[in-house]
């Protein structure tokens, strides 16, 4: 009786496998050990809305930054340039800080806002998060700087000894990467937590 069974499965069958076909639970299981493939032309269009939209938020990141960092109190002398006043020159590192605060909460949020889009988790949305944030710095630099001169435009011409407030100044390039190095952060902390090999893809 157990040789015809042995005989049925037929010789190098598996053990989970019968006559009638491999058993249900096997092909469960086999499936989920697949490896998951990266994900690439499906992403692309949501990637280009991703990208679009995070490179927009620097248009609220520049205004919030002119509100938010202070001017810098000069004094107009009979030669240029004008002399800041005394601890007025500190302001000008106060308006890195501030502007390296506010990319680092973008790109925080930006990393949190992309991860929560189940459906497209992978590198391509990934990159598309990381450039968007990127333009998104460069962009609310731009605009930051525009806002900052409108803001604190002088109104007529100062004389000799007038003490007037200059717009805020950012004189450093490398505050740009913080937007796009908080994302990428976040984002890759939150793949890690997650721990599948499609990054929870096929839950959503």
């Amino acid at each position: 009786m157990a040789d015809s069974s042995v005989e049925a499965r037929g010789p190098g069958a598996p053990a989970g496998a019968s006559a009638d076909g491999p058993d249900p639970a096997s092909l469960a299981w086999a499936a989920r050990r697949v490896p998951a493939g990266v994900v690439v032309k499906a992403d692309l269009l949501p990637a280009v809305s991703v990208l679009s939209t995070v490179a927009l938020l620097g248009i609220p990141l520049g205004w919030l930054w002119s509100r938010l960092a202070p001017p810098q109190r000069v004094r107009i002398l009979a030669e240029p340039p004008p002399v800041p006043l005394q601890l007025e020159s500190w302001h000008r590192f106060d308006d890195l800080v501030i502007f390296l605060l506010l990319g680092l909460a973008a790109g925080v949020l930006t990393g949190v806002a992309v991860w929560l889009l189940r459906e497209r988790r992978g590198p391509v949305i990934l990159i598309a998060a990381v450039a968007g944030s990127l333009i998104a710095s460069w962009l609310g630099a731009r605009m930051g700087l525009t806002f900052a001169d409108s803001l604190y435009a002088v109104a007529a011409q100062p004389q000799l000894g007038d003490v007037v407030e200059q717009a805020p100044r950012l004189e450093s390039g490398w505050t740009l990467l913080a937007q796009p190095l908080a994302a990428a952060l976040v984002y890759g902390v939150l793949a890690a937590w997650n721990g599948n090999d499609d990054l929870g893809r096929r839950l959503g």
